[in-house]
């Protein structure tokens, strides 16, 4: 593959491997921020302190952080036919993606909250605050450039999730340096999609870390 065609290809694989990485990450930001959020407050100390929901909760959580994604691809297939209708394809891909990065993101929004001075939390039940003043006023805004950081995490794995996903069909990136790279033994597909990785991974990190910057200004 040369030229034209492989530049088609990698655009094609691109826009497939954005597609998976997006909305993956958008729905395990939405579900695994609250996830960490009732983590920190039902811990002991907090004005949830629920040991039992806790514990619970931390144990799903690390399940779902048990598997190795490769295993989890296979294990999920079944749900991801009757989810989808397919189990090879960018859309099939969102499956186990999702899934993965929610407990993923969990830990990750978790820690950040946890880096909330104390204090804080305190002075805002001394005002009154009820616990959704705490989250929306105190915990959120303070813990953002962390989270921000945290969500530039999410995305750099999520895209090499994404990538392993290609050795089961299931599109973008990875899909392209198997299918073509690998299997037909073309190292120049293979070194164009590498290339690619490392710039996306590249421009993801620095636009993450400058808008971590500039929240911590403000």
């Amino acid at each position: 593959m040369q030229g034209w065609e492989l530049i088609n290809s990698l655009l094609l694989a691109s826009q497939e491997t954005f597609y998976m990485v997006g909305v993956s990450a958008v729905v395990a930001i939405l579900l695994g921020l609250p996830v960490g959020l009732l983590l920190v407050m039902t811990s002991p100390g907090n004005v949830l302190y629920a040991p039992k929901l806790n514990k619970i909760l931390s144990a799903i959580v690390n399940t779902g952080r048990s598997f190795p994604f490769i295993i989890l691809l296979v294990v999920l297939t079944p749900l991801t036919r009757l989810i989808v209708g397919t189990s090879i394809g960018s859309t099939a891909a969102l499956v186990p993606l999702t899934l993965a990065a929610i407990p993923f993101f969990g830990r990750i929004a978790e820690t950040s909250i946890l880096e909330v001075d104390k204090g804080l939390i305190e002075a805002a039940e001394a005002m009154g605050c009820d616990y959704w003043q705490i989250v929306l006023k105190v915990l959120i805004p303070e813990a953002l450039p962390s989270i921000v950081l945290g969500v530039t995490i999410l995305i750099v794995s999520l895209l090499n999730s994404s990538a392993m996903a290609g050795a089961v069909g299931g599109g973008g990136l990875g899909n392209l340096a198997i299918q073509y790279g690998y299997q037909r033994f073309d190292v120049g597909v293979m070194f164009a999609t590498i290339i690619v990785l490392i710039l996306l991974v590249q421009i993801i990190q620095f636009f993450g870390d400058l808008l971590a910057r500039q929240l911590r200004k403000k």
